[in-house]
């Protein structure tokens, strides 16, 4: 792993899969398509749209056959990403807005092509919340793999051509990833993308250490170059020197090793040292992730996001299409609870098939459920789905964004609608299904007493409280610093939302990242906190932090924040109580 010609190169990224892997780099190409844009004469036109049209429909049935044999090789599994890109193909515009071009233009297939591709980069860019941001990479994909067929180029499947082999890219594709060989490839790097992409999503379902968002990586010259990568800090690093080999061969270990002690516990209950019983389940976007949660020992799902089953398509999807998707998840999850939040889309995060106007304040504009209830009937469809899926498991629905009971009523009058409507038809579903909101309006914590009195329960989203509570963009880099979960403001809030919803009688549950860092436990569960829901890769290090203190302990350390009167002084205060008393916490 050493050489003493060529000087060690770091780079840093965003760790999207965690763990070490120790190998040699496989550079590539995923992104540099030989594609020339040329112009056209005008009785050329109708060849070019039919070669366009030619090259969507076998770009489709390949996908289709990829799809026929994933499903005998390996199941059901994962295939909710090859149907994802069958359905952006689906959507007519793709093809009708490129064959525009090419008459307006007078320019070749290709070349169209790559400029519908720009339009919807420009688009996607502008949207404000990280997960739907990246679907853009489903979109370029899935063009991108149209680009292929209109040139006659061909990407293969992967293969791990230096023994334990480090996967370099520009971009992967869940088709890349589903079908690139299995032994010998142990990580994955790329310059495109984030933590939620479905990429990353492969990744951690696979367990393959992963970092993205590296520029200019995707080099020949580093191809078959020794490599360290770090799917925890998020680094890459390229011909490590001897005391960086060893260094890191000492912290694959210990990962390994601690990882190993985590999951052998994660079936152990998450129970205090005096008795009291945390539930911990997981945040979820396909049903891939599923098993990935019980397997870390999460019992069920707190949150599962619906959004991805409606972006990248030009029609609200159907009632059976959704069943069928929520079903999977379902049983990924069986028998423990499964919580589906309604669509949480609009204004920043617009759907193409809502034809509504760009707002001027998308994060303040019509999104949400206040989307929701702008297309009741869309919004009954989801309704319906959701409901045909209790019949099946424990279900619950939850409401995103309410900031009044007027929303609550609407919501749940509709969710009347959709029940009485499947006892017509005589299709069986969990009557006494439970119905929460997210808390995540600072008008919400304010009438938290009133909404306790008409919903199940309350799980409160942090990352879009503390954003409205503290008036902080929380995507604007200027900002981070003030972006303050230990905000006295935030506790307060906290505090009140659990207040009203133990009055009434209903659980009080967290799902945002706050739920995830064990550094928060102590305060969460002082605070009385019911259930916490986060990312599924770590619950056994809240669980394992659960089990090492009391509820006593931490109800103290929670009640004495409150005599603090900035983050910074609450911070230093629980970093001291941490060490004391819950030394895995934060270091």
């Amino acid at each position: 792993m050493v050489s003493a010609k060529i000087d060690m190169r770091l780079f840093s990224g965003i760790a999207t899969s965690p763990g070490i892997a120790v190998g040699r780099l496989r550079v590539v190409d995923r992104q540099s398509l030989t594609v020339e844009d040329y112009s056209v004469e005008h009785d050329s036109i109708n060849s070019e749209i039919e070669r366009l049209r030619t090259a969507i429909d076998q770009t489709r049935t390949e996908l289709e056959a990829i799809r026929t044999r994933l499903a005998e090789d390996t199941g059901s599994d994962h295939l909710i990403f090859i149907e994802t890109h069958l359905l952006i193909m689906s959507d007519d515009r793709l093809f009708s807005e490129s064959a525009a071009i090419i008459e307006s233009s007078l320019i070749n297939a290709e070349g169209a092509l790559r400029r519908t591709l720009l339009k919807y980069r420009e688009y996607f860019a502008g949207i404000e919340d990280a997960y739907l941001r990246e679907r853009i990479s489903d979109i370029e994909a899935v063009i991108e793999r149209i680009l292929l067929t209109l040139t006659g180029q061909v990407h293969g499947p992967i293969s791990a051509e230096h023994g334990r082999t480090i996967v370099v890219a520009h971009d992967l594709t869940p088709p890349d990833i589903l079908q690139m060989e299995k032994e010998g490839i142990i990580g994955m790097v790329t310059e495109a993308g984030g933590r939620t992409t479905h990429a990353a999503i492969l990744a951690r379902a696979f367990r393959l250490p992963a970092v993205a968002g590296i520029d200019d990586v995707a080099d020949p010259a580093y191809d078959n170059a020794p490599a360290i990568l770090d799917g925890i800090s998020g680094r890459l690093i390229v011909y490590p020197g001897q005391a960086t080999f060893r260094r890191y061969l000492k912290l694959k270990q210990r990962y390994e090793n601690d990882e190993l002690a985590l999951l052998t516990s994660a079936a152990l209950p998450p129970v205090t040292l005096d008795g009291h019983r945390l539930e911990l389940r997981g945040n979820v976007e396909a049903p891939e992730e599923g098993q990935f949660v019980l397997s870390h020992g999460g019992e069920g799902v707190g949150l599962y996001r619906t959004e991805m089953l409606f972006m990248n398509r030009q029609e609200m999807p159907e009632e059976e299409e959704q069943y069928r998707i929520y079903s999977a998840m379902q049983q990924a999850v069986f028998p423990h609870p499964l919580t589906i939040r309604t669509l949480d889309a609009g204004g920043d995060k617009l759907l193409a098939g809502t034809r509504l106007n760009v707002e001027q304040n998308p994060a303040m504009g019509v999104r949400a459920i206040r989307l929701a209830l702008a297309m009741p009937d869309e919004f009954k469809k989801q309704l319906r789905a959701i409901l045909r899926v209790s019949a099946n498991g424990a279900t619950r629905i939850m409401f995103p964004m309410i900031s009044g009971l007027e929303e609550l009523r609407r919501a749940r009058a509709l969710l009347d609608e959709a029940q009485r409507e499947l006892a017509a038809a005589k299709i069986p579903f969990d009557r006494a299904i439970q119905v929460g909101i997210m808390v995540e309006i600072p008008s919400a914590v304010t009438i938290a007493d009133l909404l306790a009195k008409e919903a199940d329960f309350f799980s409160v989203g942090t990352n879009d409280l503390i954003q409205y509570s503290l008036a902080i963009d929380r995507s604007n880099e200027h900002l981070a610093a003030m972006y303050q979960p230990l905000h006295p403001a935030v506790l307060r809030s906290l505090r009140q939302v659990v207040g009203a919803a133990h009055k009434a009688g209903i659980p009080a549950c967290i799902c945002g990242e706050m739920a995830g860092d064990p550094f928060f436990l102590p305060i969460l569960l002082g605070l009385g906190f019911d259930e916490l829901s986060m990312n599924a890769s770590t619950i056994p290090r809240v669980k394992q932090m659960v089990r090492r203190c009391s509820r006593e302990r931490a109800k103290e350390i929670a009640d004495a924040c409150f005599s603090f009167a900035t983050a910074d002084e609450i911070e230093e205060f629980l970093k001291t109580q941490i060490a004391i008393h819950f030394p895995t916490g934060r270091k």
